[in-house]
């Protein structure tokens, strides 16, 4: 009953009651409210409403009123729709510029997100959208385009703000960077700068928003730079503008577009006249009409972008607007006098800003004189006269007005790097302002005990702190480029003023010095060898003055450690320059050489050639093959060992051997020729095929003997000889075969060259000439044939030696193993002896049969004089003596059997060491 009353009860019935987070309060900040944009864009464009403005405004206000905290990321479509559409109305009605122009105030406004997805989804409405705004820059109106400027400004710079909002999130500010980035605006706003030439502020707003947008974004720089903006931006940065701000803002672009940019693109946009001149004029307007720090500023911001221009375009017309002239002219005014209307009032103070200046101007000298066309001007404008100034020593002080120690210490070195590269273009300027004479005395200087402390300041002064290295270093790279020029009347000049002693003794004191080399010591020894070698090569007289002191200096070079040769710190260049000093300072000099060969000097190079790099093993070949002209040279490589008591020989083989495998020739396994027509040729040789060339020309054959070491090798050991070369293995000798026969292989392919050219060419010999190439071709392929069989027999002979000594081996090994089968055999037959009576008695009746046989017949028994020669009741069976030694019987045994031992003649006693045989009574 209870349980049908409970299943007949009516059920309560439920109320839903839907609370939301609004209701009770728990979401915070402002609520945007959504709005049918679909009505406001149909209100807009219908036919039948266009002309109702009042309707048309007051929706607009709705919308802007709405939208004033900012706008979704979905709606943006629709709103710019809106804003094109008061666009395209503005003309007509500009009623429509307001609301378009607070809808813009809103787009400057970080973006709402309602989803952390919709970044990505919406990111290409929101690019569009960018670029937009950029394409609004043509409604012709100024507030439009001033609000355009800060919009797009603020969409770039702004982060977001701290309101809350409801439901939503404003996109991050690195999201709005990146979707401008993909946008276009950055080349539409160049662009655009051509419509606002006569508007003066808005133009300045527009390059602000450039000046933003490139100061850290390559993309923006890209995008800029492919709607021509250094051009654009540099060809009006000379307009007039009171305020000075346009040239300002045009040079940060341009720094920008250099520094997050194509360089290269820049330059090239900058390669006009047009933007030359504009950089000629901007500059000179500065530079003499400017006195601000700011102006100073400026002033070196377009010297850096100008030696930009003509470092990365050779062809800028720097010369043809006059500009290079003018930078001669300012580079020069302070040590030249000119007359010059530019500088008559210009100074040049000591403050960082001109400091600076004087730098750039002597860097964008070398940079000019690049193109050669500038070299007259450098002469015309006395260059070389304004920068040898400054090549005299050092001082401690300075007055008021003068540069300080330190900031002419750096323009001294940066003015001598700059001379490097100025001085072999003007030789007769440099001499006629005795330029050696001055880098002689600063070199002298150098070395010197005068007091000086260097400041070491800037890349030029690396390593000449508190010293003078830095001053020396310049002037060694300075002498260097000049006497590498070899002009007969630098060099004589600078030989005739001592310049071979002053040298040897700074190498002198090097070589001797118990200090260890760094990188910058090891670079100025260098250049001290090579001015050395330019300077005594092909002149006896200046070799004769190199003399005893240099060649001690060069000994004592080859003796340094070759685990330095690795260090990195140049000590392989080191060792180059000193082969190089050899080549051009001893050889050809009888004084010189004998005293390098009474120092070991041969011996030296070829323990550098054994231990050395590949790269450089063709020098110093070079060099052994022009020192053993000299007769005494070939007793000293004969007498050479190397490790593992190497010969020269077989030390000049291998090396044919590694460079034959460079050069990729092809050999057997056994190293013997592998095709008889072509025994030298390489892989690269035979790509490069035979092609009809002028007779000036050399041919791939000889081109072959100056780009590898075999001609070297070959000279070397035809004065060695090929017979009497010790230390050579088999292998050795079949490739010494084809060494001794290189020079007629090498004569071969000329003619088979002359051959294939003339087929080439189509010109067919006359029959002599025909036949003659014929025989020549057979007589050089039978000459390698025979070289062939020779290598074959060789190697056989070499193989039979081999069989032969494996079987004195195998007879020595099967001798000592009979050996030891005797020892064993008698070991066994004492072993029966001592322990089998029978065979002990056997052995005895044996040994009384072999005596009584060797005995010529019994007539001496007969004789009363006959000896018996046997011991009574002795049984060994072994010939013994008066004392018998046997290792194999303790001793307590031995002194048992010495007592019980009675000998029948006392005469004859046995005497036992150590130990003794058991004799049995």
């Amino acid at each position: 009953m209870a349980t049908g009353e409970i299943q007949n009860k009516p059920p309560i019935p439920v109320v839903g009651h839907l609370i939301t987070d609004d209701d009770i309060g728990v979401k915070q900040g402002i609520k945007i409210q959504p709005i049918n944009f679909n009505k406001v864009i149909k209100l807009l464009t219908d036919p039948h409403s266009t002309t109702l403005y009042d309707r048309h405004f007051h929706a607009l206000q709705r919308l802007i009123k709405h939208y004033r905290n900012g706008l979704l990321l979905k709606d943006l479509v629709q709103a710019f729709k809106i804003i094109n559409v008061c666009a395209d109305r503005s003309a007509e009605h500009p009623a429509y510029l307001q609301p378009m122009k607070e809808l813009l105030k809103i787009c400057s406004l970080p973006f709402l997100k309602e989803k952390s997805s919709d970044e990505t989804v919406y990111s290409q409405i929101v690019t569009e959208s960018i670029s937009q705004l950029g394409y609004l820059m043509r409604v012709p109106n100024r507030e439009i385009r001033l609000e355009l400027a800060n919009t797009i400004l603020s969409i770039y710079i702004r982060k977001p703000s701290n309101q809350a909002f409801r439901d939503q999130l404003p996109c991050s500010q690195a999201y709005n960077i990146a979707m401008l980035e993909s946008s276009d605006v950055a080349e539409t706003l160049v662009k655009s700068l051509s419509l606002m030439e006569q508007d003066l502020e808005m133009k300045l707003c527009l390059m602000n928003v450039l000046q933003h947008l490139s100061g850290f974004s390559k993309v923006n720089c890209d995008k800029m730079l492919s709607a021509d903006a250094a051009s654009r931006i540099t060809s009006r940065m000379n307009e007039q503008d009171p305020s000075g701000r346009l040239l300002f803002r045009s040079i940060e672009i341009l720094w920008n577009l250099v520094e997050n940019g194509n360089k290269e693109e820049v330059s090239r946009q900058l390669n006009s006249l047009v933007c030359i001149n504009a950089l000629k004029d901007a500059f000179s307007q500065q530079m003499t009409q400017g006195y601000s720090h700011y102006d100073r500023q400026l002033r070196n911001d377009l010297l850096v972008i100008s030696t930009l221009v003509a470092s990365n375009c050779r062809e800028a017309p720097f010369i043809e607007t006059g500009f290079a002239k003018q930078l001669m002219l300012f580079a020069t005014f302070q040590e030249v006098r000119s007359h010059n209307a530019l500088v008559k009032y210009l100074k040049l103070g000591t403050n960082p800003e001109d400091f600076e200046l004087k730098k750039l101007l002597i860097n964008i000298l070398v940079v000019l004189s690049k193109d050669p066309t500038s070299v007259p001007l450098l002469s015309e404008s006395n260059v070389i006269l304004a920068l040898l100034s400054y090549v005299h020593p050092n001082e401690n002080t300075s007055q008021p007005q003068e540069w300080s120690p330190a900031q002419f210490e750096e323009i001294q070195l940066h003015v001598m790097a700059a001379l490097c590269t100025l001085g072999p273009l003007c030789v007769q300027d440099y001499m006629d302002c005795q330029g050696n004479t001055r880098l002689l005395l600063l070199l002298e200087w150098c070395v010197g005990k005068d007091d000086f402390a260097g400041h070491g300041n800037s890349f030029h002064g690396l390593g000449g702190r508190g010293n003078k290295r830095a001053q020396m270093r310049y002037s060694l790279h300075l002498m260097r480029s000049m006497v590498s020029l070899r002009d007969p009347t630098v060099n004589q000049d600078v030989s005739d003023q001592g310049a071979i002693n002053q040298i040897l003794d700074i190498v002198q004191s090097a070589t001797r010095s118990d200090m260890a080399d760094d990188a910058i010591d090891v670079e100025m020894q260098c250049d001290l060898l090579y001015i050395l070698s330019i300077l005594c090569s092909g002149e006896q007289h200046r070799k004769e003055l190199f003399g005893e002191k240099g060649v001690d200096s060069v000994l004592r070079y080859l003796k340094t450690d070759p685990k330095k040769l690795q260090s990195g710190l140049g000590h392989h260049r080191m060792m180059l320059a000193t082969v190089g000093a050899i080549w051009c300072c001893i050889v050809g000099a009888t004084l010189n050489e004998d005293q390098f060969f009474e120092g070991e000097g041969i011996f030296l190079l070829l323990d550098l050639l054994e231990g050395a790099a590949r790269n450089m093993h063709n020098l110093i070949l070079g060099c052994l093959t022009d020192l053993c002209e000299n007769p005494k040279a070939v007793s000293h490589l004969v007498t050479w060992r190397g490790k593992s008591d190497q010969t020269v020989g077989k030390l000049l083989i291998r090396i044919w051997k590694e460079e034959e495998k460079e050069l990729g020739v092809v050999r057997k396994e056994d190293g013997t020729i592998a095709d008889p027509t072509k025994p030298l040729i390489g892989v690269l040789q035979e790509s490069a095929g035979v092609t009809s060339l002028p007779a000036n020309s050399p041919s791939q054959a000889i081109v072959d003997i100056s780009e590898n070491m075999r001609a070297k090798i070959y000279a070397v050991l035809c004065k060695l000889g090929f017979e009497d070369l010790q230390g050579l293995s088999a292998e050795d000798q079949v490739t010494l075969c084809i060494i001794e026969r290189y020079m007629d292989f090498k004569q071969g392919e000329v003619w088979n060259e002359i051959t294939d050219e003339l087929k080439q060419e189509g010109v067919r010999p006359v029959t002599p000439d025909e036949e003659a190439l014929a025989v020549i071709g057979r007589a050089s392929q039978e000459l390698a044939s025979l070289v062939v069989d020779l290598q074959v027999e060789i190697l056989e002979s070499e193989s039979q030696h081999d069989l032969l000594e494996e079987q004195e081996l195998y007879s020595q090994i099967k001798e000592n193993h009979k050996q030891a089968e005797g020892t064993i055999e008698k070991w066994q037959d004492y072993v029966d002896r001592t322990s089998n009576y029978e065979v002990l008695k056997s052995a005895k009746k044996l040994q009384e049969m072999s005596i009584e046989k060797s005995r010529l017949g019994n007539t001496d028994r007969q004789l009363g004089s006959f000896h018996d020669t046997d011991l009574t009741n002795l049984q060994t069976t072994t010939f013994q003596g008066r004392q018998v030694r046997v290792d194999s019987t303790p001793r307590n045994i031995v002194n048992e059997a010495t007592m019980k031992l009675q000998m029948p003649d006392k005469s004859r006693s046995v005497k036992l060491h150590e130990s003794s045989y058991i004799f049995a009574q």
